[in-house]
């Protein structure tokens, strides 16, 4: 889970690796004052030197990526499904690492906002804030990402 974790958080297997792998060194240097079990210490880990990471670098230069293909009209909904979820993925990466770290948090790892806020250091306005922007740049980059939430909303 770790792992899935990281990976969501750098966007890349390797990158994933590399931030597990250095926040695993850093909890065991520190091993003899975790009390408790110590995947929480290592999650909180993650995502400081996720965010502290992205603060040292300054701002990132943007990477063209190519145009997603229309899909085929006989495309199956499976298929369809499978390329939104793709759409998601790139465009996830293409979000600042705080607010990523922010979606991690509250949508795979079902956290509050204070508890979020908590992990990173920051605000629950800050949180929310940080939420409310990622998920409308989200939605304005995967148009079915919009339609999707509208009908979940709907169920609601």
């Amino acid at each position: 889970m770790l792992l899935r974790v990281a990976q969501a958080l750098a966007g890349d297997r390797h990158a994933a690796e590399d931030l597990l792998q250095n926040a695993l060194a850093k909890a065991y240097a520190r091993w003899p004052r975790i009390r408790g079990d110590a995947e929480p210490y290592v999650r909180q880990i993650l995502y400081h030197d996720q965010v502290s990471a992205w603060r040292r670098r300054g701002r990132r230069a943007e990477v063209p990526h190519a145009e997603v293909p229309e899909p085929p009209a006989a495309e199956t909904q499976h298929d369809h499904d499978t390329a939104v979820r793709m759409m998601l993925r790139d465009a996830l990466l293409m979000l600042p690492p705080r607010q990523r770290a922010v979606l991690v948090l509250r949508y795979l790892e079902d956290q509050t906002v204070e508890q979020t806020a908590a992990a990173l250091g920051c605000r629950p306005g800050t949180v929310a804030s940080q939420a409310s922007r990622a998920l409308s740049k989200l939605r304005e980059l995967v148009p079915e990402f919009a339609e999707l939430t509208a009908r979940t909303e709907a169920l609601r």
